[in-house]
């Protein structure tokens, strides 16, 4: 099989070649066992790799000693009754063989004879198959998910993205549908997945989200009837996300008297554009100096830097063609603007910041000023859209700072209120009295 192999494989390529499954593989690999890189996101092994694995394996096993006249050291050491080689074959036919290794196929252990690796991989190979008839008309769920993701999806999504599905595949859906064929998913087996989930029902619906998309394509390879997602009996339950606060009035004014407490030009500049404008972080910081413009009091927001893999920055467009615009600049955070004259970036100079060198920044902004909470960026967005839409009534201004493509999601997910129930009484007891 070595020989016929690429020279670089994917993991399932891997696993496919030593028989092993994909979650076996990436065991190996995540625990140093099988070298490998890491090109662009995705998991490569070199074939040599392979055979430097099978190598290391016979030698721990049969390494001699330096005495001929000893046993060979390693498992054998203590070996039991079973794990002796069979001597039916007499002394002097077992030395013509280069391996002599034990397999166990379906409980049962066996030995192999062989001259060669190639002819070893091979003798197990038959055995495994004569031992265990494997039905290939149907598709293990391990393998066809992780074909569909390097196939499909990966390629075609955001790293972001990807790093989220990967994740709901090898926590989620590879333990809840272990051993099972795609074409056997039932309605059942879908609920149990769901009932055993822990966490938010946020949670849920992002394996929800790729589950989906697998048994779609499976339906489409006609290798299901229907999508098991899809029945009514299916009730996907659990205690819903917190909500995002805004901070309160009092402190975004405590922040803003404090701005000038804060040691480092970098530090002040950075909390004056986070605090007083409705830009997602990623936008922030994907700022370059000649997007802010003081002359004419603008901000342009024409790109994203996002953490797909914490400490790697990666720089792509905005979130969607709407997050491209234009947004005005506060004359509060202007005292405390330091643009500088060259580099890529606002905020890292040629180099976007690390997530590690954001949270330092905020811990560094907490402690200058005394502010007596976190400093968390997502907070400051749904605070100036919650002020932004209170004081002016405008949803459709609120929607076009945020950027988002309806005013249903700035409602929704970003415009809290600073209205109390004492004020809504009162609005209606006026109208009503007069």
């Amino acid at each position: 099989m070595l020989e016929h192999t690429p020279d670089v494989l994917t993991i399932p390529e891997a696993a496919e070649t030593l028989k092993l499954s994909v979650s076996a593989m990436q065991s190996l690999v995540d625990d140093g066992e099988i070298e490998h890189l890491e090109i662009a996101g995705q998991t490569l092994i070199f074939k040599t790799f392979l055979i430097e694995y099978i190598e290391k394996l016979r030698h721990a096993c049969y390494t001699e000693s330096a005495d001929a006249s000893q046993a060979p050291q390693g498992h054998l050491d203590n070996h039991r009754e079973q794990d002796i080689p069979p001597f039916s074959e007499g002394e002097t036919e077992m030395a013509k063989y280069k391996f002599n290794q034990s397999v166990t196929i379906n409980g049962a252990k066996r030995w192999i004879t062989a001259n060669s690796t190639q002819e070893l991989i091979d003798k197990a190979m038959a055995l495994a198959l004569a031992g265990a008839p494997q039905d290939h008309s149907k598709h293990p769920f391990e393998e066809y998910a992780w074909n569909w993701f390097q196939t499909y999806s990966a390629p075609n999504v955001e790293t972001s993205t990807a790093t989220t599905y990967k994740r709901q595949i090898r926590l989620y859906l590879i333990p809840a549908f272990e051993g099972l064929a795609v074409e056997d998913i039932t309605v059942d087996d879908v609920q149990r997945l769901f009932n055993n989930m822990a966490g938010a029902k946020a949670t849920k619906d992002k394996a929800r989200m790729v589950l989906n998309q697998i048994l779609d394509a499976a339906v489409e390879e006609k290798l299901l009837s229907s999508n098991p997602l899809k029945s009514r009996r299916l009730k996907i339950t659990g205690k819903a996300s917190k909500a995002t606060e805004p901070y309160t009035v009092e402190q975004m004014r405590y922040l803003v008297q404090h701005i000038g407490d804060i040691q480092k030009p970098e530090d002040r500049t950075f909390l004056a554009i986070l605090a007083l404008h409705p830009l997602r972080l990623e936008e922030v910081l994907g700022l370059a100096p000649k997007d802010v413009d003081t002359d004419s009091s603008t901000i342009r927001v024409q790109r994203a830097v996002t953490h797909p893999s914490r400490n790697q920055p990666e720089v792509k467009d905005t979130k969607t063609d709407g997050s491209h615009r234009t947004v005005g600049l506060s004359t509060l955070a202007l005292p405390y603007l330091q643009i500088p004259s060259e580099g890529k970036f606002l905020f890292g100079g040629n180099k976007p910041l690390s997530y590690m060198q954001v949270r330092r920044m905020c811990w560094r902004i907490q402690r200058d000023t005394g502010f007596s909470e976190n400093i968390t960026p997502i907070r400051f967005r749904t605070t100036v859209l919650t002020d932004l839409y209170d004081q002016t009534k405008d949803i459709k201004l609120a929607q076009a700072a945020a950027g988002h493509t309806t005013s249903a999601m700035t409602l929704k997910y970003y415009v809290k209120g600073r209205e109390t129930s004492s004020k809504a009484a009162a609005a209606v007891d006026k109208l009503y009295s007069a």
